[in-house]
């Protein structure tokens, strides 16, 4: 007897999730090009991220952004990336219509996240300590987006999620978004810690002068 019923795992969710991997390996091979190796693992993991933050937002992102704005939209569009959101779309629905708070916030993210994670990458070939400072404002904006990409949904009673298949509920909308939380806030925390400590010593290195 066959079923009727949706596929869980399609060939474009295997292609999306390839392309996914795709982008984590080259950030991971950037990391390794670029970086000294006697490099912090903490450094070589952010640039890894950030990396793989700029390629995600550029392309799949990017890609979302000309699918939605000036009339288009994902569900009226075809190509491989309109299927690509075609796929996430069965998850939340609210991607495939252009709604404005989440092209509002996708315009943010590939016009201002986008840049910011290759200026820290820049930083951090460096070594320039001022980068903490930047990924501490990149942290904060992702983690603002996060929340008002689905904060407003949840309010309303989550209408367009759909949380009955497990590939869209444990996939699309947990992990794929959840790293986005955790990793951006272990960021902020490792930035927190250089900055205030090397606030601490300068002071400490002030006062003793006074002394």
């Amino acid at each position: 007897m066959t079923s009727n019923g949706p596929e869980i795992f399609t060939a474009t969710s295997a292609y999306s999730l390839a392309g996914v991997a795709a982008m984590a390996f080259i950030a991971t091979t950037g990391a390794k090009v670029l970086l000294p190796k006697n490099a912090r693992w903490q450094d070589s993991f952010t640039f890894i991220w950030l990396a793989f933050d700029a390629l995600i937002h550029f392309s799949f992102e990017g890609s979302f952004l000309y699918l939605s704005t000036f009339g288009r939209t994902v569900n009226s569009s075809v190509g491989p990336f309109a299927e690509l959101w075609k796929e996430y779309t069965r998850a939340d629905a609210r991607w495939g219509v252009s709604d404005p708070t989440v092209v509002s916030l996708e315009i943010l993210t590939v016009l201002g996240a986008a840049p910011m994670c290759c200026y820290i990458i820049r930083q951090i070939v460096k070594d320039d300590p001022a980068r903490h400072y930047w990924i501490i404002v990149l942290s904060t904006a992702e983690l603002y987006g996060g929340w008002m990409t689905f904060c407003p949904e949840w309010l309303t009673g989550s209408p367009s999620l759909d949380t009955s298949n497990p590939l869209y509920l444990w996939v699309y909308l947990v992990f794929m978004n959840v790293i986005w939380v955790v990793i951006p806030v272990w960021l902020m925390w490792d930035s927190y810690g250089h900055i205030a400590g090397s606030l601490r010593r300068a002071q400490a290195v002030t006062k003793a002068k006074k002394n």
